[in-house]
């Protein structure tokens, strides 16, 4: 079950001073008290030092995310307007040691379509410090079904507009300050969207960051360092270490503030290419049981991410945009079998992808979904080979023939959407470290009993740039476009310029959608334009 937070909405000044006693050394917001202090602070003040961000937005909420420097008391104002006039003043968590001094609020009753501006500060819990200053930040908040020509963002009424891309400090490249940091969360924030879905491998939790790496060209790349960044991450300090390096970056730091995210796990943000039930043979462990390797970055996934979990944990979720659009968020990661030859002839743990018990619900919520357009968020690409040694990591498996394998899930996915006319369903997906757009069609397939589609491809925001892979014609994809190294060149750093975004358009009038494949500086690499199929669900 979802925790609700505790509220404390517009309570009279009176009221407060009367439980406070009246007492010199009262910490006000505003005018309103919020704790007695016993003593004049002389601890400094409270530090906010990787700012704020918002995600798992809904028509009527939003998780609001931040973290103190010490054990401190999390406070939010939300507000319809930027100058914070009616602000709610809502009570958070304490951000302790043992969450790394995290906190979260799931913050209810949003307007439904309309801009929320929120402020975080801190209050030192052990009364030896100042409140900290006040970060502010804003979110567009979906309009119901029904409503959508309000607009996300009234003021221009443009419909829906996101960008999702994925791979952050991964094969030795992290934060260059020679380059002016992850300047692509700079690109992606200027076209100012509603909301970003990150693909997974937030973090590269097995990949160790140097100081510096001499390039080709004699010249050095320079990173930024810290000890958790400097070896494979074992601990769960180091798993969250991770992600306190990525945030660490002004720019993520200043798109978090400004636009919601959709966030992914996939292997990295544990170790490559893991699976549940894996013990590793790598000798920069220690500690070689995956499970335990998962639970901890899971544990720091939780505590780095404003995500919402729903029962028993599970990530997967749907976010819905309006009439205009629905997001399913999936998980390729929690529920697959072990990474294998995947050409198993039968359905069963061995042959896991998605799992059973996703699978259902994945299948029925599109077939409920009234939105035009159905945006399948996941962490992995459908056809794209990606190999595990002599094995393979996601569900094709490269035999080019009937399903098989973890193809068989995939297959019964595809079945059902075309057998239950399900229309516009759109995949968007990172993963491989470059851009492109596949078009998978029956007439091209091995297996023929689905209906047409598209999926597109971003990646990486700060990583080595690889590829392109090769496809399994299982399903029928064509590449249609794609934008990867020169051939030979593999691992290419930031300043090659091949790091990537994609960025959607859905219009609200006529529920068009255009989906732009971008670079590093927001050129327009590859457009698609898609008319919405009309009359089925």
């Amino acid at each position: 079950m979802t925790c609700k937070p505790s509220f404390v909405a517009n309570p009279s000044r009176r009221r407060l001073l009367k439980q406070a006693g009246a007492l010199a050394g009262v910490a006000t917001l505003g005018g309103l008290p919020l704790r007695v202090l016993g003593a004049t602070p002389t601890g400094g003040q409270v530090a906010m030092p990787y700012g704020v961000q918002a995600g798992d937005v809904r028509f009527d909420r939003a998780i609001i995310w931040s973290r103190a420097d010490r054990p401190a008391r999390m406070w939010v104002e939300i507000a319809d307007r930027p100058d914070f006039r009616g602000a709610r003043l809502l009570r958070g968590p304490a951000a302790l040691p043992e969450g790394d001094f995290t906190a979260k609020l799931d913050v209810a009753g949003l307007n439904p379509g309309q801009e929320v501006h929120y402020r975080v500060f801190f209050e030192d819990l052990l009364g030896e410090a100042l409140r900290s200053e006040k970060v502010s930040g804003r979110l567009s908040v979906p309009a119901l079904p029904g409503l959508s020509r309000l607009g996300w963002r009234a003021r221009n009424q443009r419909g829906v507009r996101f960008v999702w891309s994925g791979d952050v400090n991964g094969q030795g490249w992290g934060i260059n300050p020679d380059l002016g940091g992850m300047r692509i969360f700079e690109t992606m924030r200027a076209v100012e969207p509603d909301f970003f879905i990150h693909s997974g491998d937030c973090i590269y939790a097995d990949g160790p960051i140097q100081a510096e790496v001499a390039l080709p060209d004699g010249s050095t790349w320079r990173n930024v360092v810290t000890p958790e960044k400097s070896k494979v991450a074992e601990t769960l300090d180091e798993f969250r270490g991770n992600y306190r390096y990525n945030l660490m970056d002004e720019n993520l730091r200043r798109f978090n503030a400004e636009v919601p995210i959709i966030a992914q796990w996939d292997d990295h943000e544990v170790v490559n290419n893991w699976y549940p039930g894996e013990i590793l043979n790598d000798a920069r462990y220690t500690e070689t049981r995956v499970d335990l390797l998962a639970a901890r970055g899971h544990q720091a996934f939780v505590d780095y991410m404003p995500v919402r979990f729903g029962e028993r944990g599970r990530l997967y979720q749907s976010f819905p945009c309006g009439s205009s659009a629905e997001v399913f968020r999936i998980d390729l990661r929690s529920f697959r079998g072990p990474n294998s030859l995947n050409d198993q002839r039968r359905s069963g743990p061995e042959a896991d992808f998605l799992g059973s018990e996703q699978l259902d619900w994945l299948m029925d919520a599109l077939r409920r979904s009234r939105a035009t357009w159905k945006i399948i968020a996941s962490d992995m690409p459908i056809g794209l080979i990606v190999r595990d040694g002599t094995f393979f990591e996601n569900g094709a498996n490269g035999n080019d023939g009937r399903p098989a394998g973890r193809e068989l899930e995939v297959a019964k996915l595809l079945r059902f959407i075309h057998r239950h006319r399900i229309a516009n369903v759109v995949w968007f997906t990172a993963d491989v470290h470059y851009t492109a757009a596949h078009y998978y069609h029956p007439d091209r397939a091995a297996f023929r009993d689905f209906s047409p589609f598209w999926e597109f491809v971003s990646g990486p925001l700060n990583a080595g740039t690889f590829g392109p892979g090769k496809l399994d014609g299982t399903f029928g994809p064509e590449v249609v476009f794609e934008k990867s190294p020169p051939a030979g060149q593999a691992n290419l750093p930031p300043s090659a310029g091949l790091q990537f975004f994609g960025q959607v358009d859905i219009d609200a009038e006529s529920n068009i959608m255009t989906v732009a494949l971008k670079d590093l500086n927001g050129a327009t690499l590859f457009e698609q334009v898609l008319e919405p199929v009309r009359g089925v669900s």
